[in-house]
């Protein structure tokens, strides 16, 4: 056996469908075989692979244990002469494996080989070629001197910037998508180390690669597409906590004394100083709207104020000091929190959302007036003034701050993409089913075909003359299928026509198109699978909203709702725990079994059976309820089950 393809999934169906199909093609002519580690997905991955990739070794882990004990496992079991650890968000040219094991065959002293990584845009991945995270090349990176020197081979030294890309190296680390590894010295130098969870495992192993004698290789002579960020969100938290933890375990193996001791403190250091920044990053993020939002109502309020005392009351002094510095404030507040719960900030061009929020509102803060002190009631007229300025500053806001970024006016009204397809007659008419399914606003140009045929009436161009179809029919987005063109000539074409294009790939007989738009964001994925109701995050931050509030509203009502409950022992437990966000007061009916390939919720104390008054029902009957839960979820529908269902708010949770 001259090759074992090893791909450890976590998740990523689709994306591993595809790195799958383009592994068979690149497997023709070598003796191969491929192994598929599951990190217990829940995304039907498993069933995909045994329904579609029959030859694929696949090993099924009940739950998640990591990178490198999922490879391990894998390496253990191996024939092959060369091992190549693969992830599932890549896809490789047709005779990627071939040159690369033609080149490890001619230079024995090599222990691993890398390979050129492009991203879903067509960019050249830095972290194809890398070196050792000394001290020195910790700091640099950490505070930014390897980007603002990215030639230099002081300050690079971690994407050896200095070397070129387009020419095969000498480097000392690999990087964990692509590892080819000679299985010889793997079993001189051992395996993965478990210790890494995710992250330095491939510094580690290269590491000890080089300590043992042999040579780390760059090999620029094939490339791969790495779409990156399916498996991990690099703008988490968790990724700095766990990146940074990683790079600690690898200082304490390897590094000794004071070395040992800077290296250490440097890193741990960095996890808080990239934390600061991830958060204040993050925070900004999703403030920087609902402040300015804030500020030019208060503006506008301040304006009004005035106004309203000159005109109506003839008196510029009428109203007190307490009016914008508590009155003003509060109806701020009121107004913006309804708009979040209207989901006015979840999607920033939808006005109907935003003016919903300012109208509940203005009825929230019409009930309120009554409840304050006489001295803070102002005029009823200003708080419907100011929701008339907030309506118009607020939608006004979101115009200008569109133009600055598009330059165009077309809010809310974006112009639908060029898009061309690259394939046969058939795959086209198929990639566009696919997309009319998914109800994607497309403006489709036409197909190119991906031979030398040149029928008019069916093609705008040969292939060969892509770049000129993109110019003058000034695409946007380009999908290619892979059926009909290879890996090899969709990222020649990629980096030919350059990164302002958007790239998606169709797998041959697959129900996805994927892609990505940048190196940093999670790959675009066009599919007709079902759209749950329940991941909408208007909806999760709805739901938690009327489980804290009804909890809250029942512990506060305790001595009339006790006596209304079936199983009063548990009811304050659960409340309590509903409270701390552990329960929800409705969720999935039963066993793990029957919420299979759900989204996953927090356990309900009440299910969608409680509103039915049934008392037994089969489990397929339970599954399609949950389902239709899921798909279907609506506040009202939480709220009709908790109306039929509340005596048994204290019974102990036999579903999840």
């Amino acid at each position: 056996m001259k090759l074992s393809v090893i791909i450890v999934n976590y998740n990523v169906k689709y994306f591993l469908e595809q790195a799958l199909l383009s592994v068979q093609k690149s497997c023709r002519n070598i003796e191969a075989e491929v192994f598929v580690v599951d990190n217990n997905s829940v995304d039907d991955s498993v069933q995909m692979v045994k329904s579609k990739f029959g030859a694929v070794k696949l090993i099924v882990n009940k739950k998640n244990p990591g990178f490198s004990v999922a490879n391990n496992q894998a390496i253990h079991q191996t024939k092959g002469e060369y091992i190549l650890l693969l992830n599932p968000d890549t896809v490789v040219e047709e005779d990627t494996f071939e040159k690369c094991l033609n080149f490890m065959d001619n230079h024995p002293e090599a222990g691993g080989l890398g390979v050129k990584m492009i991203d879903g845009s067509g960019n050249f991945l830095p972290e194809s070629k890398r070196g050792f995270p000394s001290p020195q090349v910790a700091f640099f990176k950490t505070f930014g001197f390897s980007k603002l020197f990215p030639k230099s081979k002081l300050f690079n030294h971690y994407h050896l910037g200095y070397l070129e890309k387009n020419e095969t190296h000498e480097v000392e680390v690999l990087a964990g998508a692509f590892m080819m590894l000679r299985k010889s010295v793997l079993d001189q130098i051992g395996l993965l180390d478990e210790a890494f969870f995710m992250y330095g495992e491939d510094i580690d192993l290269s590491y000890r690669i080089i300590q043992a004698g042999y040579k780390n290789y760059y090999f620029a002579d094939t490339t791969i597409i790495h779409y990156k960020g399916e498996s991990t969100k690099k703008g988490s938290l968790n990724y700095v906590r766990t990146f940074y933890n990683a790079m600690i375990i690898f200082a304490r193996k390897h590094f000794k004394g004071e070395k040992a001791k800077l290296f250490i403190l440097m890193l741990q250091f960095a996890i808080y100083f990239r934390a600061f920044i991830t958060v204040i990053g993050n925070f900004f993020k999703n403030i920087y709207l609902p402040l300015l939002d804030a500020l030019v109502i208060f503006g506008g309020m301040y304006f009004l104020k005035d106004f309203w005392a000159n005109y109506h009351f003839q008196n510029p002094d009428y109203y007190q000091p307490s009016f914008m510095y508590f009155n003003v404030p509060l109806y701020i507040s009121i107004w913006l929190i309804s708009v979040y719960f209207s989901g006015g900030y979840d999607d920033k061009k939808d006005f109907r959302r935003l003016i919903r929020g300012l109208l509940m509102g203005t009825i929230l803060l019409a009930a309120v007036y009554g409840f304050l002190e006489l001295e803070y009631r102002a005029s009823r007229t200003l708080i419907i003034l100011g929701m008339v300025w907030a309506i118009i500053s607020m939608t006004s806001l979101r115009v200008i701050l569109h133009f600055i970024k598009n330059q165009n006016f077309n809010f809310g009204n974006e112009k639908s993409k060029n898009l061309i397809i690259v394939g046969s007659k058939n795959e086209s008419s198929r990639v566009m089913s696919l997309i009319h399914q998914a109800q994607l606003m497309k403006n489709f140009i036409g197909t190119v075909s991906p031979n030398g045929t040149n029928d008019s009436k069916i093609y705008l161009s040969k292939l060969q003359q892509l770049d000129e179809v993109v110019h003058i029919y000034k695409i946007d987005e380009i999908i290619f299928c892979s059926k009909d063109i290879s890996s090899q000539d969709i990222m020649k074409w990629m980096t030919r026509l350059g990164t302002d294009l958007e790239y998606k790939i169709v797998p041959e007989e697959s129900m996805s198109i994927i892609g990505s738009s940048s190196k940093n964001a999670s790959g675009e994925l066009y599919t007709i699978d079902i759209q749950f109701g329940i991941v909408n995050s208007m909806n999760r931050r709805n739901k938690r909203f009327i489980d804290f509030s009804l909890a809250l509203l029942f512990l506060i009502s305790l001595p009339v709702c006790i006596w209304l409950i079936k199983q009063k022992g548990n009811f304050v437990m659960n409340l309590f725990q509903i409270i701390m966000g552990k329960k929800s007061l409705v969720g999935y009916t039963k066993s793990a079994e029957l919420v299979e390939n759900l989204p996953k919720i927090k356990p309900g104390v009440l299910s969608p059976l409680d509103a039915l008054k049934l008392k037994k029902v089969s489990d397929s009957t339970i599954r399609h309820l949950n389902f239709l839960y899921a798909k279907d979820y609506s506040t009202s529908n939480d709220l009709d089950i908790i109306w039929k269902g509340f005596r048994n708010l204290g019974k102990n949770i036999n579903h999840v």
